[in-house]
């Protein structure tokens, strides 16, 4: 790339700031003078992700991922580089006009599934507003919808007509195989047709805000199958998505708070008196993808399924998959058996109340596990008391340990210390960076002084010089392609940074990956010459042996007596370098 291109994006990476960015995708928690966040790039069950404001990179000290702020759109959100560079010059408002090529996104894989669903909602949407769709909305208006609601969430109508969007997208040119494989058409003996027919359509949306899914609703006559949503597709997996994602996880950011609920209708109800940090997990058991993906949303997890036994059922579960991937959810239930939309239409504002004062998980776990369980049966007792240590041990608050090992011994009229006894310990599994290296294999001095160089050549451009002119080749294959392209970087540039550099990087994982086991390395930032001198003559060491080593094998090999003569002399000469030094 050239001079004028790196200016340009250095210009825009200066324009943005990571910590900013990366807060708008996950929570980032101030810990020094770093961030620290869930690394949503591998199942992350703690704060592993360091984000650095002076650096303005990421590094995770557990699976290693490392970038800047374009790297960590691209891999998030599934986009090329020069995607990531126009929505950051976006952001920070300066102008920037090039050609996207498409063809490099995940996304032009399916992108005619994908063109096919955005012509689909558009046409639901224009079909609620047309005068077939008054029924529609008169239904919608009697369950309390109104007009900006709607148009909010992008509710739509399929026709009475099980043919009307088909011959839309066959006149459109779209091959019949991508229609059926989108869940929206169907074939049979008939040929072509709808799969949705009469239904109020809710959109479904990936974390990207791109439609990939439907939800229909019958709002007119009796059908068995009240919803009816898309199958799995190549772009719809169900059990990967939430509802309203999108739209609720700046909301989220802001508010330091995920609602959980079961469907949309939930959703949109609770945005009508103002809770916009709201999600569902689409009417399905949570799965562990999705745990993930809520937990990336907001430090606080709350969980508010309907408040009848198939929705405790479920809450229990989710609150099981939530602590799996070491999230300790909060509890909303709900009197008279409601469902969210429905305690909300009756009760209004009264929902506030409810979540600025959820229970604690262990609370809730305590009321559904006493369910259909005689307190005053010995063995009823017995089993309750294990099965509410058992689910202690999924915890590792040890406040709320304490707290619930005293209701237990209160209701069963068992010792403290005897319920304590039967704790498994608290997992100490926070990640403490500093300690990374020391669980690694032991390592040898030359491959240490090599790391510990370029860790310093990626801080301070004097380092970069003394390695140019005194180190002529770097052991280790993945340290000797970093320290290149360092020193082409300086070259071309005049300078080094980080994240600058990791920009000239993008392409290149392997890398990528060395620059983060180094941002993982626990050493300061300052250092002496007599340090980085240590490093070069170790390396220097090194190189010298390996030269004898082969020079050694080589004359074991030669017959010549002149020639071994001339070996040997080579070999002298080196280890007097070697001890000069």
């Amino acid at each position: 790339m050239s001079m004028i291109e790196q200016e340009v994006i250095n210009n825009i990476r200066n324009g943005v700031d990571i910590v900013d960015i990366i807060s708008n995708y996950i929570p980032l928690i101030p810990r020094g003078k770093n961030y620290f966040g869930v690394c949503p790039f591998h199942d992350d069950k703690n704060p592993s992700m360091s984000v650095s404001k002076d650096k303005q990179i990421y590094t995770c000290f557990s699976c290693g991922a490392t970038g800047n702020v374009f790297k960590f759109m691209m891999d998030y959100e599934h986009i090329s580089f020069p995607e990531s560079l126009k929505r950051c010059a976006d952001i920070a408002g300066i102008p920037l006009n090039i050609s996207i090529n498409k063809e490099s996104n995940y996304a032009n894989k399916y992108s005619e599934l994908y063109e096919i669903y955005d012509l689909g909602y558009k046409f639901y949407q224009n079909n609620i507003n047309t005068i077939n769709g008054k029924e529609a909305k008169d239904y919608l208006k009697s369950r309390q919808i109104n007009d900006e609601m709607i148009k909010h969430f992008g509710i739509g109508l399929a026709l009475d007509d099980c043919k009307i969007l088909t011959n839309l997208l066959i006149k459109k040119k779209y091959d019949s195989k991508h229609l059926i494989q989108s869940g929206l058409v169907i074939k049979n003996e008939y040929g072509l047709s709808d799969i949705f027919k009469d239904r109020i359509m809710f959109p479904i949306e990936d974390i990207n805000g791109r439609v990939v899914g439907f939800s229909g609703r019958i709002y007119r006559g009796d059908d068995m199958a009240k919803y009816i949503n898309t199958k799995e597709t190549d772009i719809f997996k169900k059990g990967e998505l939430l509802y309203n994602f999108n739209r609720a996880k700046e909301e989220c950011r802001l508010s330091g708070q995920v609602i959980v609920m079961e469907g949309q209708m939930d959703v949109i109800r609770a945005y009508s008196i103002g809770v916009k940090n709201v999600v569902a997990t689409l009417g399905t058991a949570v799965t562990k993808q999705q745990a993930l993906l809520i937990k990336k949303m907001a430090k606080e997890i709350i969980i508010c399924f309907d408040g009848d036994i198939a929705g405790a059922k479920g809450t229990m579960a989710c609150a099981n998959e939530l602590i799996d991937v070491g999230v300790i959810p909060k509890v909303i239930r709900l009197e008279d058996n409601l469902d969210p939309d429905d305690y909300i239409k009756k009760h209004g504002n009264k929902f506030l109340s409810k979540i600025n004062n959820p229970m604690n998980v262990m609370d809730f776990k305590l009321s559904y596990l006493k369910h259909n369980i005689d307190l005053n049966d010995s063995e009823d007792m017995a089993k309750y008391v294990n099965t509410i240590i058992e689910e202690l041990n999924k915890i590792d608050d040890e406040i709320l340990r304490e707290i619930t090992i005293k209701k237990i011994s209160e209701e069963s009229k068992l010792d403290i210390e005897f319920l304590k006894s039967k704790l498994s310990p608290v997992p100490n599994d926070i990640v403490i960076p500093i300690k990374k290296e020391k669980i690694s294999v032991k390592e040898n001095k030359y491959q240490k002084a090599q790391k510990y160089l370029i860790f310093y050549m990626l801080r301070n451009k004097d380092v970069i010089k003394i390695y140019n002119k005194k180190i002529t080749y770097m052991p280790t294959e993945k340290y000797r392609y970093l320290a290149y392209e360092i020193g082409l970087f300086y070259k071309e540039n005049g300078y080094i940074d980080i994240a600058d550099l990791i920009s000239s990087l993008t392409d290149n994982e392997d890398l990528l990956k060395v620059i983060g086991e180094l941002e993982s390395l626990n050493l300061k930032d300052e250092y002496t010459l007599d340090e980085i001198d240590d490093y070069i003559n170790t390396i220097k060491e090194f190189n010298i042996n390996y030269q004898i080593k082969r020079l050694e094998e080589k004359m074991r090999k030669e017959d010549d007596a002149l020639e071994k003569a001339k070996i040997a002399d080579e070999i002298i000469k080196l280890k007097k370098g070697e001890s000069n030094d």
